[in-house]
């Protein structure tokens, strides 16, 4: 499973079988809910990524491996997405690599939250 920390007490997450199929698609969600779906699969769990630092206590609760913080497999750098790019592009070269956004932006949630406050 690959965790990053999402900050705001959230971790986003996604998850793949040994195999390498996906288990569910990527989430953004408290720590605790992310450990109460993991008590879902049945499989043991490894668990990398900044995420896997900062909620390395409530994973562990539930029976997730995380490797020592020192680990590189808790690291991203610019040439994994580079990799992955490249695998991707043998399956379909028109598909550019695009982000995921699993949430607002903070400035629609300042906005939102804004319209709500009565004026003055």
């Amino acid at each position: 499973m690959a965790t990053i920390d999402a900050r705001r007490g959230e971790v986003y997450a996604a998850a793949w079988s040994a195999a390498g199929e996906p288990l569910w698609e990527p989430l953004v969600c408290p720590p605790e809910q992310l450990a109460e779906r993991l008590a879902a699969i049945a499989e043991p769990v490894i668990c990398g990524g900044s995420g896997a630092i900062r909620f390395g206590q409530q994973l562990a609760s539930r029976g997730v491996e995380i490797p020592d913080d020192a680990e590189p497999v808790h690291r991203v750098a610019a040439r994994h997405i580079c990799a992955l790019a490249a695998a991707g592009a043998g399956e379909d070269e028109s598909a550019p690599v695009a982000p995921i956004y699993l949430r607002p932006p903070d400035a629609q949630r300042w906005r939102e939250r804004d319209s709500l406050q009565e004026p003055e």
